[in-house]
C-alpha cells in the first residue's frame, strides 16, 4: 500500500529513479537549447570610419552568426530605412566588430565594440590574434595594402599558436582584372568568372593589389583547418552615400554644370555591386567557409558608363549629359585619379559562385540603373542632403524679400519670387515654341506646339485682365518650379506666394495619379515634395510699414509699388484677404504646420539681422555639402581681413590708451609739481607770518642794546670781544635788576 502525507507521496520504489531521469532529461533539453544558441564571433574590419569599412561593419554587426546558412534568414532586414546614426537592436550571437579608424580624430561608431589604436604593428598583431575573422579592405586606401599583407603574413607565422581557426578575407577590386585578355577574341562579350582568376591582368595602377591577392591566397594553403584565406574581387561599390560614383552624384545634385560628364565614349562596361550586397557576400563567406578561395562579387548588370551617367542625370539632375575627353576629365580637381581609372574600366564579369552558392537578400541585384531611385534616396539620406522648404508671408514692405535672401544665402536654397518664376517660365515657353518654327516639333512630341498655345492663352489673359496673369497660369508655373530638380534637391524659400487659402490649396495639391489622403483622410491631401516645412509669418503695424517705406532712398522706390499710394492700396488688399476667420495661415494650421509669428517692428538691427539670426536658430543647421573650397577660401580671407582689422584696431586702441595714460601721467606730474610749489610758498608765508612777532620783539628790546654793545666793543677793543659783548648785554639787560 501507499501511504500519503500532506506533502505528497512518501515513498514508492522506482519513483526516485523516474524523478532523476526526468530531471536529467530536462537539463539535457536546456543544455541543448543553450548549445543551439548562436555564439558570437569577433570580426576585425580596418577603417570602420571609411565608406566600405563603415557600411560593411555596420551590416555585419547586425548579422547573427550562421544566419546566412538558414533559408530566409538575413541579418540586414529593414536596413534600407536606417539613418546614419542608427544603433542596431540587441541580438544574441551577432558578430562583434573590432576595427581601426582611418582618421584617429573620428569618434568610435556605435556598432563597433572596440577601436584598435596602436603605435607599433606588434600591438595590432595582438588584437588580430584575438579575432576569429579578419577583413582587410584595400579598395579605398592604397596605403592599407602593406598593412594587409603584413597582417596576413604575421597571422600565418603564428599559425601553430592559434587557439581557434581563423579566417582572413582580403577585399580587393576588379581592377586587378582590368587588362585581362578576352576569353574568346571572336566573342568579347563572354564574361569572366572566378574560374578565370589565374588569367587576370591588372590595371597598371593596381599591380600592388594583385600582389597582395596572390600572397593572401598562398598563405591560406598551409593549414586550411587553422587558417583559411579568401580574396573577394569586388565590383565598383555604390549606394549608401557613394564613394567612387560620388563625383557624378554630387555634380548632378548641385546642378552647377550644364550637363553631367561622360568620360570618353562611355561605352565601357562598369562592373558594380551595392555596398550592402557586398557586405552580404562577406557575411556568407564568414558563415560558410566555402572551398572556393577567390570570389568575384558583382551584380547582374552590364551597364555602360554612359547608361549610369544618364540615369544619375535624369533622376538627380536636369537629364543632360556631355561627352568629354579623358584629358578634360582629369582637369577636374574633384575627381581623384583612382576613381577616374575605375570609372573607365571595361569588364564583363559574372559572379557565378555568389549566385549559385550564397544566400543573399539583394538590395540591387540588377544594378544601379534598375534601382536608381533607391540609390538616390540612400545617397541623400546618408549624406544628410535633405531639401529645406520654407515659406515667408506677411504684408508688403515687411521685409520678406530681405529675410528670404539672407536665409537662402545661409542655407544655399533657391529664392522663389513671383516675378522670377513668371519670367523664367515665359522664357522657357518662348524657347520651346521657337523650335516649332525651326521644324523640330516632331522631335519634341508636340511640346513646341503646346508651348505656343500656352503663350497665346497667357497673352489673351493679360489683355483681358489689365496686364495681369490669371492664378491658374501662375500656379502652374510655380508647381513646375517647385518640382524641378534643383528645388527638390536643395530646397527653396517661397517669398510672399501663395497669398490666399485657395492659391495654397491648389499649389500644393497632389496630382490625380498620386495618393489622395494621408492618415485615413484626417489630414487634407498635399504634395509632400513641395509643402513647406517651415512657415514664417512676418507682421508689423501699418504705421510702422508706412514710415519704413517713407525712409527708403528714392532710388529704391522709383519704379516700384512702394510709393505712398501704392503701399496704401497693397496694405488694404492684404488686410482684406487676411482676416482672422479667413487667412492663408489657416491652411497650414489645418495641416498642423503651425506658422512662426514674428513682429519685425521690434527688430532694430541693420538689415533685419536679429530676425534672420532668430530664424536660423529655429530652422537648424544647413542640410547640404556646406561651403565649397572657394567659399572656404573666401571665408578664410574675410576672417583674415577681419582679424587683421581687429588687431589693427586693438593696436590703435592700445596706442591711444598708452598716449592717454602718458599724457595723464605728465598732467598729473605737472599738477603735482605745481601743488608742491604752492605748498612750499604757503609754508614760507606761514613761517614769515609766524616770525613777525619775534622780529618786532628783537627790534624793540634786543637790537638797541646789542647795537650799543657792539659800538662799545669797537671803542674799547677788548681782547675777547665775545665775552665783552656778553658781559655788556648781561649788565645792560633791562629785565635784570
Amino acid at each position: 500500500m501507499f501511504s500519503f502525507t500532506g506533502r505528497g507521496v512518501e515513498h514508492c520504489p522506482g519513483t526516485e529513479l523516474l524523478s532523476n531521469k526526468g530531471h536529467t532529461h530536462q537539463q539535457g533539453k536546456m543544455a541543448d537549447a543553450i548549445d543551439d544558441r548562436p555564439q558570437s564571433k569577433r570580426i576585425f574590419v580596418n577603417h570602420v570610419d571609411a565608406y566600405s569599412g563603415k557600411n560593411i561593419s555596420k551590416f555585419l554587426s547586425d548579422c547573427v552568426v550562421g544566419s546566412s546558412l538558414e533559408e530566409g534568414e538575413e541579418g540586414s532586414e529593414g536596413e534600407e530605412d536606417r539613418g546614419s546614426d542608427y544603433i542596431p537592436p540587441s541580438k544574441e550571437g551577432t558578430y562583434t566588430i573590432i576595427g581601426t579608424l582611418q582618421n584617429p580624430a573620428n569618434a568610435k561608431p556605435d556598432w563597433v565594440k572596440e577601436v584598435v589604436q596602436y603605435a607599433a604593428k606588434e600591438e595590432l598583431a595582438d588584437h588580430l590574434m584575438e579575432c576569429d575573422i579578419i577583413i582587410y579592405d584595400i579598395t579605398e586606401d592604397p596605403d592599407q595594402i602593406d598593412e594587409a599583407t603584413w597582417a596576413c603574413s604575421a597571422l600565418h607565422a603564428e599559425l601553430e599558436h592559434f587557439d581557434n581557426p581563423k579566417m582572413f578575407i582580403l577585399l580587393s577590386s576588379v581592377m586587378t582584372w582590368a587588362k585581362s585578355k578576352p576569353l574568346d577574341p571572336d566573342d568579347p562579350e563572354i564574361p569572366f568568372t572566378e574560374d578565370d582568376y589565374r588569367r587576370r591582368k591588372p590595371h597598371p595602377n593596381f599591380k600592388n593589389h594583385i600582389s597582395a591577392e596572390k600572397l593572401v591566397i598562398k598563405n591560406g594553403k598551409t593549414n586550411k583547418g587553422k587558417f583559411v584565406t579568401y580574396v573577394v574581387a569586388a565590383g565598383l561599390a555604390f549606394g549608401m552615400g557613394e564613394s567612387i560614383f560620388h563625383f557624378l552624384f554630387k555634380a548632378a545634385w548641385e546642378g552647377k554644370s550644364p550637363a553631367l560628364q561622360v568620360f570618353g565614349t562611355g561605352t565601357n562596361i562598369v562592373p558594380s555591386i551595392h555596398i550592402k550586397d557586398l557586405a552580404g557576400v562577406l557575411q556568407n563567406i564568414c558563415d560558410q567557409r566555402p572551398k572556393t578561395r577567390y570570389i568575384v562579387a558583382v551584380d547582374d548588370s552590364q551597364n555602360t558608363l554612359e547608361e549610369i551617367v544618364r540615369h544619375i542625370s535624369t533622376h538627380l539632375g536636369d537629364g543632360k549629359v556631355k561627352h568629354v575627353t579623358k584629358e578634360e576629365a582629369l582637369l577636374s580637381k574633384d575627381l581623384a585619379q583612382a576613381d577616374f581609372d575605375q570609372l573607365l574600366v571595361n569588364l564583363r564579369m559574372e559572379a557565378m559562385f555568389v549566385k549559385e552558392s550564397m544566400r543573399i537578400m539583394w538590395i540591387a541585384e540588377t544594378g544601379m540603373c534598375e534601382n536608381i531611385d533607391t540609390v538616390i534616396r540612400e545617397y541623400k539620406q546618408s549624406r544628410g542632403l535633405l531639401p529645406m522648404r520654407a515659406c515667408i508671408m506677411g504684408p508688403p514692405a515687411v521685409g520678406k524679400t530681405t529675410i528670404a535672401k539672407k536665409l537662402c544665402e545661409h542655407y544655399k536654397l533657391h529664392h522663389i519670387k513671383i516675378k522670377d518664376v513668371i519670367d523664367e517660365a515665359v522664357e522657357n515657353l518662348k524657347r520651346l515654341s521657337a523650335r516649332a518654327d525651326e521644324g523640330e516639333e516632331e522631335e519634341d512630341d508636340g511640346k513646341a506646339q503646346e508651348a505656343q498655345e500656352l503663350l497665346d492663352a497667357i497673352q489673351e489673359s493679360r489683355e483681358s485682365n489689365n496686364d495681369r496673369i490669371e492664378d491658374q497660369y501662375i500656379i502652374r508655373f510655380y508647381r513646375e518650379k517647385l518640382r524641378s530638380m534643383p528645388c527638390q534637391n536643395q530646397g527653396f524659400i517661397l517669398d510672399g506666394f501663395p497669398k490666399t487659402y485657395e492659391q495654397a490649396k491648389e499649389l500644393f495639391a497632389v496630382d490625380d495619379e498620386e495618393e489622395g489622403e494621408d492618415e485615413g483622410g484626417k489630414v487634407p491631401s498635399y504634395h509632400k515634395g513641395t509643402m513647406p516645412e517651415v512657415v514664417i509669418s512676418l507682421d508689423a503695424p501699418d504705421d510702422f510699414l508706412k514710415v519704413r517705406v517713407m525712409n527708403l532712398p528714392e532710388g529704391q522706390v522709383a519704379g516700384t509699388h512702394n510709393t505712398e499710394e501704392g503701399l496704401t492700396r497693397r496694405l488694404t488688399e492684404f488686410r482684406n484677404i487676411n482676416r482672422e476667420d479667413e487667412t492663408i495661415l489657416n491652411y497650414f494650421d489645418e495641416l498642423e504646420i503651425h506658422p512662426d509669428h514674428i513682429d519685425v517692428s521690434k527688430d532694430v538691427s541693420d538689415d533685419m539681422r536679429q530676425t534672420v539670426d532668430k530664424l536660423i536658430k529655429s530652422m537648424g543647421e544647413p542640410r547640404n555639402y556646406g561651403p565649397t573650397p572657394e567659399e572656404l577660401e573666401e571665408m578664410e580671407r574675410k576672417a583674415t581681413e577681419e582679424r587683421l582689422k581687429r588687431e589693427a584696431q586693438e593696436q590703435e586702441e592700445r596706442e591711444r590708451r598708452e598716449a592717454e595714460e602718458a599724457a595723464e601721467r605728465a598732467r598729473r606730474q605737472e599738477e603735482w609739481a605745481e601743488r608742491l610749489d604752492e605748498v612750499r610758498r604757503q609754508e614760507q608765508e606761514v613761517l614769515e607770518a609766524q616770525s613777525t612777532p619775534l622780529r618786532n620783539y628783537l627790534m624793540k628790546h634786543v637790537m638797541p642794546t646789542l647795537t650799543q654793545g657792539l659800538i662799545e666793543a669797537c671803542k674799547v677793543r677788548p681782547d675777547d670781544p665775545v665775552d665783552f659783548l656778553a658781559e655788556y648785554l648781561f649788565k645792560s639787560n633791562p629785565q635784570v635788576d
